[in-house]
């Protein structure tokens, strides 16, 4: 099972800011260049995403909806019902940041990664992670602002007007440049995402340091931390159950249930780190918590789930082979 690098380095950031946190001045400078690095990785999330490739993918606008519906309602829905396990299991912030874990959208490249090793349908999972993302950008901070308004997160008019010009507009207009910056996004794309990973660890610095700077961090206790854990456990069983069963009984074949399994159950810590930054301010270190334990919870438990696809496939087509001369030929429908 991996143990993504990326989380470790995230973790020795989280540790950095507990230890040395940025105070005074040096927070100022912090936050400035954290909301400038913000606005930079969403103008390159506009100039990666094809806007060609998105509209071919409409074909396949079943898989699609189901994705998007597991995503942005079922998520939500699921992430609504854990409120009746406050104060029990969850302090209030943690409870907020876990609804909105619920509420960002899917990954991409880990989703098209494990589809691919399951010998589902990578195509369908490249479209559905570029989807997710796209109607992440504006149905997240909506949903944040109707959901944990609610729920005393203090969203305002003023919130989600900085919402639109730090997230949407730099979107937007790598959207709208794209036509002439997408070959050079294209070329350094390595280097590029260096700068993306240094600025999300940017985004978790600031967010903790002023976690640490508030006190927040005497909020969450070891028990209360283990109890996080559980609900993110039964959580992510329940949304990978609900995703290959739910989508058997809408008739999608294998390799399609693969790719809305994949993409339908997990949440991008690439976009969802950035948004509480915006969203929660220095509340933003307890919001992203939930996120960080459930990003890598998902890597491991989608690996083995990923693998064991795989050997069913191996399965099928031996089933298929000339020797089971009596078996029907398979269509990619079977359910594995």
């Amino acid at each position: 099972m991996p143990v993504d690098p990326y989380i470790v380095l995230l973790l020795g950031t989280v540790g950095l800011a507990a230890l040395l946190p940025a105070r005074g001045t040096a927070a100022d400078a912090v936050s400035g260049t954290s909301t400038a690095a913000i606005a930079f990785l969403f103008f390159l999330y506009g100039a990666r995403l094809s806007t060609r490739e998105a509209l071919d993918g409409l074909r396949h606008w079943r898989l699609h909806v189901t994705v998007l519906a597991c995503t942005f309602v079922v998520f939500p829905l699921l992430g609504l019902a854990a409120r009746g396990l406050v104060p029990v299991f969850l302090t209030h912030p943690l409870y907020q940041g876990l609804l909105f874990l619920t509420l960002v959208p899917s990954t991409i490249q880990s989703s098209i990664a494990f589809t691919s090793i399951a010998r589902g349908n990578v195509p369908a999972a490249i479209c559905a992670g570029s989807f997710s993302s796209l109607v992440g950008i504006v149905a997240t901070p909506l949903l944040a602002a109707a959901l944990l308004g609610s729920t005393g997160g203090g969203f305002s008019a003023d919130a989600l007007l900085e919402i639109v010009l730090q997230l949407l507009v730099p979107f937007v207009a790598g959207q709208l440049l794209r036509r002439w910056i997408g070959g050079f996004v294209t070329r350094h794309k390595k280097g590029l995402g260096l700068v993306d990973r240094g600025s999300i660890l940017l985004v978790v610095y600031t967010a903790f340091s002023e976690g640490v700077v508030h006190g927040i961090w005497h909020q969450v206790s070891p028990v209360r931390l283990a109890g996080l854990l559980a609900v993110e456990v039964v959580l992510l069983a329940v949304m990978l159950a609900l995703t290959w069963y739910g989508a058997k009984a809408l008739g999608f074949g294998r390799e399609d249930r693969i790719a809305i399994q994949f993409a339908g159950s997990k949440k991008s810590l690439a976009a969802g780190l950035p948004m509480a930054s915006v969203l929660f301010g220095a509340h933003a270190s307890l919001a992203v918590l939930p996120l960080m334990l459930f990003h890598q919870m998902q890597l491991m438990v989608c690996a083995v789930i990923a693998k064991r696809r795989a050997r069913d496939g191996d399965a099928d087509e031996s089933a298929r082979s000339p020797r089971g001369a009596h078996t029907e030929v398979g269509t990619g429908t079977r359910s594995g």
